[in-house]
């Protein structure tokens, strides 16, 4: 999700006969105050001054001005890395970086756990629907209140088991939580086969993830059905889906499900909602201002590392 959008965007110029990184359309749209510079006097500069891109940077000055001028050819990766940091670049960004400086872009080693503010402030408005989003191994991230009165408050349970994967094919070493009444799909089959694509997709994206190879190792060893889909080279895709949750307060509650995706794929968002006027929106509202007084906001989820000691999944 862009921030920028409407602005214009001059991020690379780049000489036919050269490798010429300029990053002055990258210093543009970034605000000093938001590399965490402190200008205390009046400034003609947009975004960041070269002098603040190499201090942020650790490199000098005048090796940034003959990189934007095409005069350094060959950055090292450690710089490139670090100008990428500096600059706050995306992923895309990033690699498209590296390309310039005529190096491999590095893999991504764990798994993506971050909402960026943007989608923070997208998930906020979606307040009407029952909203949750999840990491690319389906590790619950974040929920807003509908998605807690409709299906139970995920805060009830070990953070660690939130997620989608351990819900939905348990073992006897794990098993999660993720709604606390009964949910009825339309396509038990599909989804399942569709989260195991999910998790090969991830695993080759994230091959060295200690948090993905020990769920892949546990549900491969201990689920007899996991096992069976992912040998058999299982796929599948998220399509529509209708749930019925058979909620304690109103009954039934007919909602289909829709899995979106954000931040390169790596963050997938769970939107159940029925259609505006309809029975079932009227009983997602009854429950979710019933529940607005009682159910704990979501908290971001932190990573616990192996040392440390102390349509969509549902129904």
């Amino acid at each position: 999700m862009d921030n920028n959008l409407g602005r214009p965007q001059r991020i690379i110029r780049q000489r036919p006969d050269s490798t010429h990184i300029d990053t002055e359309g990258w210093r543009d749209r970034l605000h000093p105050a938001h590399a965490g510079v402190r200008s205390g006097w009046p400034r003609r500069a947009v975004g960041l001054r070269r002098e603040e891109l190499a201090e942020l940077a650790g490199i000098s000055v005048d090796y940034v001005i003959r990189l934007e001028q095409g005069r350094a050819t060959a950055p090292s990766a450690s710089v490139v890395a670090a100008l990428a940091r500096a600059l706050r670049l995306d992923r895309s960004e990033r690699n498209h970086l590296y390309c310039l400086a005529g190096l491999q872009p590095p893999a991504d080693r764990r798994l993506n756990d971050r909402l960026s503010p943007s989608v923070l402030r997208v998930l906020g408005r979606l307040d009407e629907s029952a909203v949750a989003a999840f990491a690319a191994d389906w590790q619950l991230l974040w929920w807003n209140t509908a998605w807690a009165a409709l299906l139970g408050d995920p805060s009830d349970t070990v953070a660690e088991l939130r997620n989608l994967v351990v819900v939905r094919f348990p073992t006897p070493s794990r098993s999660g939580q993720l709604h606390a009444w009964p949910v009825r799909s339309s396509d038990y089959d599909a989804t399942d086969r569709a989260i195991v694509a999910d998790l090969r997709h991830a695993t080759a994206r994230y091959p060295e993830d200690p948090r993905l190879a020990d769920l892949l190792r546990v549900t491969i060893d201990e689920n007899a059905r996991f096992a069976s889909l992912w040998r058999s080279g299982a796929v599948g895709e998220h399509s529509e889906d209708r749930k019925t949750i058979e909620h304690p307060l109103v009954g039934d509650i007919t909602v289909d499900c829709d899995v979106l995706s954000a931040a390169d794929g790596d963050i997938k968002i769970v939107v159940m909602s029925s259609p505006p006027g309809s029975d079932d929106a009227f009983k997602i509202e009854r429950v979710r201002v019933a529940g607005s007084a009682t159910v704990s906001p979501a908290e971001p989820y932190r990573r616990i590392e192996q040392h440390d000691k102390g349509g969509c999944g549902f129904g």
